[in-house]
């Protein structure tokens, strides 16, 4: 491993800022430092912190039965960018290539090579890679594909595969979509450590898509807001931990994430959710700090539930604080508590994203919410809740929404879907 491809996120940016403040004098500064400690400043800031390797790839074809498509429960990257497809074809044949490309291209660009020729052997020719990752590595690339509702509709004659219980989402009470922003018959979820290589990979799959399928929706997300095993819980936009009790186990994925063997051609699937929430920034940066974290039932810094203990303390719903419970039970984490809900738990991969802002001049921001769910009932089930009652509402707004199922890796020399066909 280079160390070219081997930095840490604080490392960077602490580097960076430097830099940018100390002008002309910021090696020298770098370079005293180090001499003066005998430790690279580089190697200094990201002590604690989870170092990257842009020279790290993930396999795409599977080498088992039902093994999931990567993105899933790989340890979440830096970026993301997803996209949704409306599907032009006419036919499933036309769908079924499509499928097949993908896969191929797919396999390429994770393993950090472009998907064809960057600069054709004649000056006249269009390059089948668009360039921009070239020598950038793998950068964890994963990209995770998906196939909507509408696949199985009277279109490709593929009725009869639609998964059993699968299909759009019901109205939920904190619908407030906004044109454009949901639904789809494909997906793309790229996500990398690096945004230009998540970016290029979308970029180049949406080319080979032109003539069967066309752009619907797309969002670009960054600061991923939910862990893997190894990695520390991060923050969403408003500042608190975000994923503390998310599924984490053997066990709770096979409970909750994969499909079994009854689903035929979906075994060792998931469904994926995806929801655009806005987040209203602007108030709740006014609002004061005790009662944010009434809102989420946590303590903004540390993350511990306000019954007591650390972040991953279980938060106790029955203790009481100056006479009154400690965790409001409207709060974030007292309506999502899968204590509260059955026992269900849905396997949350959200990012953050921002659009700039809007046309009142305010940030326009929030989360990329992403789950996998092997019933999308149990989803639904929690949103009802959170939808109807959440402290957090005053704060947010669901303004874009989707479903697709996805389906297990393919092996090598076979495609995304190819049972679906048979």
């Amino acid at each position: 491993m280079s160390e070219q491809h081997r930095f840490s996120r604080r490392g960077l940016l602490g580097a960076g800022l430097a830099t940018a403040g100390a002008g002309v004098g910021a090696a020298a500064g770098i370079a005293g430092s180090t001499a003066a400690s005998g430790v690279d400043p580089f190697t200094a800031a990201g002590n604690g912190d989870e170092s990257l390797d842009l020279s790290r790839s993930h396999p795409f074809y599977a080498t088992a039965a039902r093994q999931p498509q990567g993105g899933i429960r790989t340890e979440p990257q830096r970026h993301c960018v997803f996209m949704a497809f409306d599907l032009t074809a006419g036919t499933a044949t036309e769908l079924q290539v499509l499928l097949a490309r993908w896969s191929a291209a797919i396999a390429q660009l994770q393993a950090g090579q472009p998907v064809g020729s960057v600069e054709p052997a004649h000056g006249g020719g269009v390059a089948a890679d668009t360039g921009e990752a070239l020598d950038l590595g793998p950068a964890s690339l994963t990209v995770t594909v998906g196939l909507g509702p509408g696949v199985f509709d009277e279109r490709f004659g593929l009725a009869s595969k639609r998964p059993a219980d699968f299909g759009p989402l019901p109205a939920l009470p904190s619908d407030r979509f906004e044109d454009g922003l949901g639904g789809g018959d494909l997906s793309l979820q790229a996500c990398a450590d690096d945004p230009q290589v998540a970016y290029h990979a979308v970029r180049d799959l949406a080319r080979m898509a032109r003539g069967t399928a066309t752009v619907r929706w797309t969002v670009l997300g960054f600061g991923r807001a939910s862990a893997g095993p190894s990695q520390a819980t991060p923050r969403n936009l408003m500042g608190f931990k975000d994923g503390t009790r998310n599924i984490t186990t053997d066990a709770e994925h096979d409970r909750f994430v994969w499909l079994g063997d009854d689903a035929g051609w979906m075994a060792g699937g998931t469904y994926q959710v995806v929801r655009k929430i806005r987040m209203n920034l602007e108030i709740w940066d006014a609002d004061v700090v005790s009662d944010q974290q009434r809102v989420f039932g946590r303590t903004k810094v540390s993350g511990a539930p306000l019954s007591g203990g650390e972040e991953h303390t279980t938060p106790d719903f029955t203790a009481e604080a100056h006479g009154a419970p400690a965790i409001d039970p409207r709060s974030h984490v007292a309506l999502a508590a899968h204590e509260a809900n059955g026992g269900v738990k849905i396997l949350r991969r959200p990012y953050n994203y921002t659009d700039g802002l809007n046309q009142y001049g305010q940030l326009d921001a929030g989360l990329l919410f992403v789950a996998y769910v092997n019933d999308t009932d149990h989803f639904t089930r929690l949103q009802r809740k959170l939808g109807a009652s959440d402290r957090l509402n005053e704060y947010i707004a669901h303004i874009g929404s989707a479903v697709f199922a996805v389906p297990p890796a393919p092996r090598k020399g076979s495609y995304i879907a190819e049972q679906l066909f048979r």
